[in-house]
C-alpha cells in the first residue's frame, strides 16, 4: 500500500507511551504517514526514551501530566490534539474516583488546552465500553445504538467516564468551534500488548510462551474481536486527519471469536503442546458476553478495514515477545 497523501503538522499527543501511542510512533517510523512537530506529552518521558530510542527521536517530548494543566503549557500553536492517554490498561490500579476523574478532568484539562493553543481538530480515544450492553439479538454495535453501561453500577466507571468525556468534546465543539472526532476503540493485539494485565490476549500469549499451559479464567464463552496494533494506529491518524467532526467511530475488528476459541487458536499457533484449561463455570456472569463492533460506517466514509488477519497478528506479537524477553527480560 502507498503512503498515505496527507501530512499531520504541529500534533499534540497524549499517552505516548502507552499501547495506542507506541503503535502511532511506530507507524510514523515506518513511512506509511508522514508528521511533522509532533510533541507528546509524558509524565516519564526518560524513560521511554532510553527504551525505545528510535521511536522517541521522531518527537518532541514534554513532561507532564494531563491532570496538572500548568505541566502541559506551552508557547507553541498546534494544529491537533491526539488524546490517548488515561487508557484502560492499568486502570485497574487506581481507585474508581482516581480513574473517573483522571479521564474526564484529564480530558477537559486536554480540550482545555487545545483552546488556547488554535487547535483545529481533537481526537478523543474512547471505548466500546459507552455503549454497554448490546441490543438484544446483535451481533455487532453500531455507532447510532444509544445504549449505555449502568451509571448507578461503580464497575461501570471506566465507561461512564469515557462516555462523560465524549459528552464534554460535544460542549466543546459547540463552545469554541473545536473539530472533534471520536474514536470508540474496542480490543487490540500487537507487538506492544501487555502480558501482565486483564487482556485475555495478552495473558494467552504470555502462557503459551513461558507458562506449562494456557488458562482461561472465566467460562471462555464471551466472544471479542482483535483489531491488529499496525491497523489501529492508522486508523487513529486517519481518523484524526479526516473524520467527520462531531462524529464518534468504532475502531476495532468485526471478526468474532470466542474467548476459549481464541486460547485454543494461540496454543495451536505458538505452543501446539500444551493444554488449555478453563476455569470458569458458563454461569459466570460478571463478563461482558458480546464486544464485537459494527466498523461500516469507518468502513464506508474513510475506507478503512482490517489488514492483518488474527493469525498473523498472534504470530507477529509472540515473535516481538521473545524477542522482547531477550533484550529486556520478561
Amino acid at each position: 500500500m502507498e503512503p498515505y497523501p496527507f501530512l499531520l503538522d504541529r500534533v499534540m499527543l497524549t499517552g505516548g507511551t502507552g499501547f495506542f501511542g507506541t503503535a502511532i510512533l511506530r507507524t510514523l517510523a515506518s513511512g506509511r504517514f508522514r508528521a511533522s512537530n509532533l510533541c507528546i506529552l509524558s509524565r516519564q518521558p526518560k524513560i521511554f526514551e532510553d527504551r525505545y530510542p528510535s521511536l522517541a527521536s521522531q518527537a518532541k517530548w514534554v513532561q507532564g501530566d494531563i491532570l496538572l494543566p500548568d505541566s502541559i503549557s506551552s508557547r507553541e500553536p498546534f494544529t491537533y490534539v491526539l488524546h490517548g492517554a488515561a487508557d484502560s490498561t492499568h486502570g485497574a490500579a487506581l481507585s474508581p474516583t482516581e480513574r473517573f476523574f483522571q479521564i474526564v478532568q484529564g480530558t477537559r484539562n486536554m480540550l482545555d488546552f487545545a483552546v488556547s493553543h488554535g487547535v483545529k481538530r481533537f481526537l478523543l480515544t474512547s471505548s466500546g465500553g459507552v455503549y454497554g450492553e448490546p441490543p438484544p439479538g446483535a451481533h455487532t454495535i453500531p455507532e447510532n445504538y444509544l445504549g449505555m453501561p449502568n451509571p448507578l453500577n461503580a464497575k461501570n466507571v471506566y465507561s461512564v467516564a469515557k462516555r462523560a468525556a465524549e459528552n464534554l468534546c460535544a460542549v466543546y465543539a459547540e463552545q469554541y468551534g473545536l473539530e472533534v472526532v471520536v474514536a470508540r476503540c474496542f480490543a487490540f493485539v500487537g507487538e506492544d500488548l501487555p502480558f501482565d494485565v486483564h487482556f485475555a490476549m495478552g495473558n494467552f500469549i504470555r502462557d503459551a510462551l513461558w507458562a506449562d499451559e494456557i488458562v482461561v479464567k472465566g467460562d471462555g464463552s464471551p466472544t471479542r474481536s482483535y483489531l491488529d496494533q499496525r491497523d489501529l494506529a492508522e486508523w487513529l491518524l486517519t481518523l484524526l486527519y479526516r473524520g467527520r467532526s462531531g462524529e464518534a467511530y468504532n475502531v476495532g475488528s468485526d471478526e468474532a471469536i470466542s474467548i476459549s476459541e481464541l486460547a485454543y487458536l494461540v496454543r495451536d499457533l505458538i505452543s501446539p503442546s500444551k493444554s488449555v484449561r478453563i476455569l470458569g463455570s458458563p454461569t459466570n456472569r460478571n463478563e461482558r458476553k458480546s464486544y464485537i463492533p459494527d466498523i461500516t460506517k469507518i468502513r464506508l466514509e474513510l475506507g478503512l478495514r482490517p489488514t492483518i488477519c488474527l493469525k498473523e497478528s498472534i504470530l507477529h506479537t509472540a515473535a516481538a515477545a521473545r524477542n522482547r524477553a531477550k533484550r529486556f527480560g520478561f
